[in-house]
């Protein structure tokens, strides 16, 4: 499509609805995920503030498990997941030297899916019975048996949001294969495109399992069958089987494209080349093909066979390793490295410290016999915080900045940013760090009230959730003042960034490698 084309199309609201150009759609994905990390924030916001004290004080348990169940719905599949796909529609085809992505219409399709789903999922709020209340993970029977009827409402928006997902990875996957600029070869994609193309393939294996257990808890609630009803004959502990046989691989693909992000900062802010390039790649391609094998560690309670409970304890300790080998590769690019600490750089060197933090916690979790003690324990959300939070959330933030001179022809402002991600790394580790304490002491998830000796853990939890929530308004300040203006930004807005997006003007034009770059490999 020229750009004469372009001018003559529908402008206003109907630009946006029916654009097919991958950069307004991965702004528009971009959009919707700053949207639902601040519903989602929300959610937790109201559970922080009823656990500040010992005792109910502010909302009925029952609202509690629906803010609980919320929270972490919207958070993975509206927040997380969108924010990657929006990096991948913006950035993917710059860094290949494609025009667009192979199929521009249901790229349009496949995100408009999303706000029709999550508005489904909020409408629930104000149904009869109330929201989904049975946690995140939606184990039967407790969301067949016992669920309130907004269930139904649930089931579709998640169906929904992982065609949106499916239709997505295969876009993507298409879009890498086909569309590299010529003379790139596979081992010459950065490394974000790598993450990206694992994590397809990823998403399209496991979201029809996905689709098919919620289909199953669909017939359970309205057509009388008993997959997950042992009176019927069915099993509760195949709901567990079948769903984390999804949530493995399903944490893994909010994660890896974080590798990614991080691969390609650090680099660029330690003026090297990536250590050990392709090892890195077997590495991201280890843990996607182990991460089918791992499941059932969430399971260690529900009574598994001995032979069964080794096999996955091994072979969660097994996926530590490929994740290690990432680790010491950043730590080596940036030993002797000419470093500088601009906001990305920021964000990806506490992507480090902390998701490793939270790999060390897994790995505590993957011992067996330990598992019975920290299972159902504020130590396991204090673990899966500590990969999400400063692991996803923190890659998202430091790709935002890292791009954000190619999307918006500004630098951030540095004096903003550094406050936003200081006040960042404050509240999380004031946040989620006292959690293991708690936990290690006892203090069981999903609950309203607590005993009196978990109460100073609690309120130094709050305070951190209020000043994480809260600085997180300064993000946005930050990405406002940038769009509106701020110093420019070159075509290379990084000294050391060497990917085929910074040969793009800054900020990028609409219609970019309408005629294909030259690409020159470089070795790795």
């Amino acid at each position: 499509m020229t750009s004469d084309t372009h001018h003559s199309g529908p402008t206003g609201l109907m630009r946006w609805l029916l654009t097919t150009n991958h950069k307004e759609i991965g702004t528009l994905y971009l959009l919707f995920s700053l949207a639902m990390f601040f519903i989602g924030g929300l959610f937790a916001m109201v559970v922080r503030a009823e656990l500040f004290q010992p005792g109910l004080q502010l909302v009925q348990p029952e609202f509690f498990n629906q803010m609980t169940t919320m929270h972490g719905l919207i958070m993975v599949f509206g927040a997380v997941m969108p924010a990657f796909v929006g990096l991948a529609n913006w950035m993917v085809p710059l860094q290949i030297g494609a025009p667009d992505m192979a199929l521009p219409r249901l790229n349009n399709f496949s995100f408009w899916l999303l706000p029709v789903a999550f508005t489904m999922l909020l409408a629930t709020l104000v149904m009869p019975g109330g929201a989904p209340n049975f946690g995140w993970t939606f184990y039967a029977p407790l969301s067949t048996t016992y669920a309130p009827p907004s269930t139904t409402f649930f089931i579709f928006s998640l169906h929904l949001a992982g065609i949106s997902s499916i239709l997505g990875a295969i876009n993507i996957i298409a879009t890498i294969l086909n569309l590299r600029a010529p003379g790139m070869r596979m081992m010459d994609m950065p490394l974000f495109v790598w993450t990206w193309l694992i994590t397809a393939f990823l998403l399209i294996a496991v979201m029809p399992v996905l689709a098919g257990v919620i289909t199953m808890m669909l017939l359970d609630i309205h057509f009388g069958t008993s997959f997950f009803n042992a009176a019927g004959g069915g099993d509760p502990v195949l709901f567990q089987h079948l769903f984390w046989f999804f949530g493995h691989p399903e944490v893994y693909i909010m994660i890896l494209p974080a590798f990614g992000i991080v691969s390609v900062i650090i680099p660029t802010f330690a003026r090297k080349r990536l250590f050990g390039y392709a090892s890195m790649v077997y590495a991201t391609a280890s843990i996607a093909i182990l991460s089918f094998l791992v499941w059932a560690h969430h399971m260690f309670v529900v009574g598994l066979p001995l032979t069964a409970e080794l096999f996955f304890m091994y072979s969660t300790m097994l996926i530590s390793v490929p994740t290690g080998v990432k680790v010491f590769n950043w730590i080596t690019t940036l030993f002797r490295g000419s470093l500088t600490f601009e906001p990305p750089m920021l964000f990806a060197l506490a992507f480090v410290v902390l998701f490793t933090i939270g790999g060390f916690s897994g790995l505590m979790l993957a011992i067996s016999p330990a598992d019975f003690q920290y299972h159902d324990t504020y130590f396991v959300v204090a673990h899966f915080h500590y990969v999400l939070v400063p692991g996803a959330v923190f890659a998202i933030m430091a790709a935002v900045y890292y791009w954000l001179p190619k999307w918006t022809g500004h630098y951030p402002h540095l004096r903003l940013s550094q406050w936003h991600f200081w006040l960042s790394v404050v509240g999380v580790n004031l946040t989620f760090f006292p959690m293991h304490f708690a936990g290690l002491a006892g203090m069981p998830r999903r609950i309203p009230d607590y005993s009196l000796q978990f109460a100073d853990f609690n309120m130094i939890t709050s305070i951190g959730g209020f000043l994480f929530g809260l600085s997180q308004l300064l993000f946005v300040l930050v990405v406002v003042l940038c769009v509106r203006g701020g110093r420019k930004a070159p075509a290379q807005a990084w000294e050391g960034a060497e990917d085929l997006e910074w040969t793009v003007p800054s900020p990028a034009p609409l219609h970019t490698f309408e005629t294909p770059p030259d690409f020159t490999p470089y070795r790795h």
